[in-house]
């Protein structure tokens, strides 16, 4: 959203603030600028000249000689341009000043006259495209004047980032009511030069009424759910020509280009006060009808940048009594135009159904100023006013002579919400107290209605935001907002806590979210918009074809944040996310969604030390933190075996599959070298991914054990294990037979090698006994040891190593 800060000022005389200021303030509103344009960069020499007489160059038959008074004496200038006449103002660039391009003007002979300055065109200014002549200002002016403050270019752009959810944003009025002291009150709508006002006898038809008409034109809408009012008024006797200089230096300002006097007033009132309108000749119009239906199979329209757009029967049309003439709420036709010879003009003020000219401008690759509001949705009680406003300008500049009625025809009424606000709510949320006189300080200004309604207040929300507020959190955003997040406090009030614990699933993805940042990772986030190689899920409305699906899994997203660090030469590289994943779901239902928690590693398991090298991270570290994870994901009972699934992503024999219940519920492994873009430097790169339970058991509750009061005692205990048999399953079966005397068990040796069959490996293990009682003696160790030598050969035929 462009806004000129003059325009600003012009709509709220009471706003104070530099434009560093403004700035500012729409950033802690939540419209943050991206940028600010100075205008007059570059025209700081440009003056506004008058043409006193225009004669042929004695050698050139496509030059003139000008006569031209710069406020300071005449001075001679030959010129090429087609349009310059006498008694005209055009800028003027004086001999050794510097046009915005970095040219510099000198004195020159120009077959054999000599020329001093120059007349400009737009685009030699910097100010448009148009090089076929040179601009000619509107108006009334000051020889000598600087040009840039003539014409109102001693201006700031600012490029406001409006979010989707603030339509009323998309205007010069929503930004100063935003601004303005006093809010709405604060805004004042400047009069045109030379207008009067302008007011119409409205022929309503509202409620079940689709048709009205007025001054000899009629309004039928067929499809009212596609446009909800249609709004048209008839201006007889206009005369198509330039605008006035200040109209047109206002749209310029904007980064629009100027038209002619009517079509600019359009464009204003859309600038100003965000309602798009548009202007037929009504000359041109079959009937003279306006017919709003969706368009049929084969018909077309050639649009006004002149392109034939071929337009289908999902689409909305804009029709006369023939053809359509428009598409609506995107642009119109090149049939029904306004043009030099036009004298009678239809102005179109309507609303149209935001997801429909969402659709209709995609479908189309089409996208303007119009569309842009009406995807977004325009103020619907604003057509009658900005009606008014635009017939004023076009009399103003065009003269003409409106019809005393126009047309309204309001089939969907949209009805303003009315909302319940508690304060205690409000003061709950925010951790500040908020009083009903602060409350209506911070809602009132911006157009909110506020009525004590019992316990709680009565907010009536006005119609150009009934589009994002339609509940009670929504109006304390507003008040949290308006006050200002910089006025609380850095530590909020202490808030008691309540008895109801958090939802079991927040619970596990903290836990799990706990256990992996203790492990030294980083949690990211990534879209969950992918390609159709790692999506399941379709997207109807796709952002571009590399987004085109929802994502089944989390790993490749984390996978292309991996190909980012290596691109800026990170090397160690350790990153993990909790997201949703989503599968089809059956035929006709919604797609169903899951959470999954995934992990990538690659680089050095440690950070380097002086103190001597660091391994990279490995298989066993891999394995290790899938371990971890069991817990805290509510797997207690998962098993985690050799071998990851077959998998676009994993090396199956340098993985791991994870199953529970017999259910694969995750994979880990060495990522296949083909599935990321690695320099040749990269090392090996890791990958976990797990589905989380979608109804997870609660935490088990934590439960204190005394210290131990007598010693343990440990022994080694070395077995021959076939290859066949995992080290698990011999742990597993040690643990069980050695019962609550068997403390911990770890191993600390594989060997292979002489004395051991070759289709087996000696596993060594410690295993360290401690009795909650009495102190063990050798022999209870001994004794405990012997059993469990008995039951791994009785149940596995493991024997101790001899």
């Amino acid at each position: 959203m462009h806004v000129s800060y003059r325009w600003l000022r012009a709509l709220a005389p009471a706003l104070d603030l530099e434009v560093g200021e403004v700035v500012d303030r729409l950033a802690t509103y939540g419209a943050p600028v991206d940028e600010v344009v100075w205008l007059g960069k570059g025209l700081a020499d440009i003056l506004v000249a008058r043409v006193e007489t225009v004669r042929p160059h004695p050698n050139a038959d496509r030059l003139t000689l000008c006569d031209v008074e710069t406020g300071s004496g005449a001075v001679q200038v030959v010129c090429g341009a087609p349009n310059v006449r006498a008694g005209a103002y055009y800028p003027y660039v004086p001999t050794g000043s510097t046009l915005p391009n970095g040219v510099k003007i000198r004195r020159a002979k120009i077959r054999g006259v000599e020329s001093v300055g120059m007349l400009c065109s737009e685009a030699e200014l910097g100010l448009g495209r148009d090089h076929t002549g040179i601009l000619e200002l509107r108006g009334e002016f000051q020889p000598g004047s600087r040009f840039a403050e003539a014409v109102g270019l001693d201006d700031y752009r600012l490029v406001v980032d409006v979010t989707p959810n603030r339509p009323d944003l998309l205007s010069h009025a929503g930004i100063a009511r935003e601004l303005a002291p006093g809010g709405t009150a604060g805004l004042t709508l400047p009069e045109f030069p030379g207008s009067d006002a302008v007011s119409f006898a409205m022929v309503a038809r509202v409620g079940a009424e689709t048709s009205g008409a007025a001054d000899g034109v009629r309004v039928e809408i067929w499809d009212p759910d596609l446009c909800p009012r249609y709004m048209a008024a008839v201006i007889r006797g206009v005369r198509i020509a330039p605008s006035p200089e200040w109209l047109a230096m206002r749209l310029r300002a904007v980064g629009a280009r100027p038209i002619n006097n009517v079509v600019d007033a359009t464009n204003y009132v859309l600038f100003e006060v965000g309602q798009p309108l548009h202007a037929f000749d009504l000359n041109r119009l079959a009937g003279p009808a306006i017919v709003v239906r969706r368009a049929r199979a084969g018909e077309w329209v050639v649009t006004l940048d002149g392109q034939l757009r071929s337009l289908g029967p999902e689409m909305l049309a804009i029709c006369d009594a023939e053809r359509p003439v428009a598409v609506a709420g995107v642009m119109g036709g090149t049939e029904s135009e306004v043009s030099d010879e036009t004298t009678d003009v239809l102005i179109e003020c309507a609303l149209f159904e935001p997801k429909s000219v969402r659709a209709t401008a995609r479908a189309l690759s089409l996208a303007t100023d119009a569309s842009y509001r009406f995807e977004r949705g325009v103020d619907p009680e604003g057509p009658p006013a900005a009606l008014r406003r635009v017939a004023e300008l076009i009399v103003a500049t065009a003269g003409g002579t409106p019809a005393p009625a126009a047309v309204d025809v309001y089939p969907r009424p949209k009805p303003c919400p009315t909302i319940d606000l508690r304060p205690e709510r409000v003061s709950h949320l925010l951790g500040i107290p908020f009083d009903e006189a602060t409350i209506r300080a911070q809602l009132e200004p911006l157009g909110f209605a506020v009525d004590r309604g019992g316990a709680a207040l009565r907010v009536r929300v006005p119609a150009f935001r009934s589009y994002d507020v339609t509940r009670e959190i929504d109006l304390i955003e507003e008040v949290a907002r308006r006050y200002g997040y910089e006025h609380f406090p850095d530590e909020l009030r202490p808030f008691r806590a309540g008895g109801v614990p958090d939802d079991p699933r927040l619970q596990l993805e903290d836990d799990v979210r706990r256990v992996l940042v203790s492990s030294g990772l980083l949690e990211a986030r990534t879209p969950a918009f992918t390609s159709e190689r790692h999506g399941a899920v379709r997207l109807a409305n796709p952002l571009s074809a590399d987004e085109s699906y929802l994502r089944s899994a989390l790993l490749p997203g984390l996978l292309r944040r991996v190909e980012y660090n290596f691109a800026r030469g990170v090397r160690d590289v350790r990153l993990f996310e909790i997201g949703t994943v989503f599968r089809p779901g059956p035929a006709g239902a919604q797609p169903v969604e899951r959470t999954n928690v995934a992990v990538v590693l690659t680089g050095l398991r440690s950070p380097r030390h002086w103190s001597g090298p660091a391994a990279a991270v490995d298989t066993w570290d891999v394995k290790a933190l899938v371990l971890r994870l069991l817990a805290p994901a509510r797997l207690h009972d998962a098993e985690v075996t050799p071998a990851a699934p077959q998998d676009r992503l994993l090396k199956a024999a340098q993985g791991f599959t994870v199953r529970a219940d017999k259910d694969v519920v995750g994979a880990a492994g060495l990522i296949r070298s083909d599935a990321v873009d690695a320099p040749a430097w990269a090392g090996d790169i890791w990958g976990i991914e797990l589905v989380l339970p979608a109804e997870p058991p609660p935490p088990p509750t934590p439960r204190l054990r005394a210290l131990a009061t007598f010693p343990a005692v440990e022994r080694d205990l070395a077995v021959v294990v076939p290859d066949e048999i995992s080290a698990a399953r011999v742990s597993e079966v040690m643990r069980q037979e050695g019962g609550a005397l068997l403390e911990e068990l770890s191993i600390f040796d594989v060997y292979r090698g002489p004395n051991i069959p070759e289709s087996a490996r000696s596993l060594a293990f410690r295993l360290r006994f401690r009795a909650a009682d009495r102190t063990l003696t050798d022999d209870d160790a001994q004794r405990a040891t012997e059993k469990i030598v008995s039951r791994l050969k009785e149940e596995l035929g493991v024997e101790a190593r001899r």
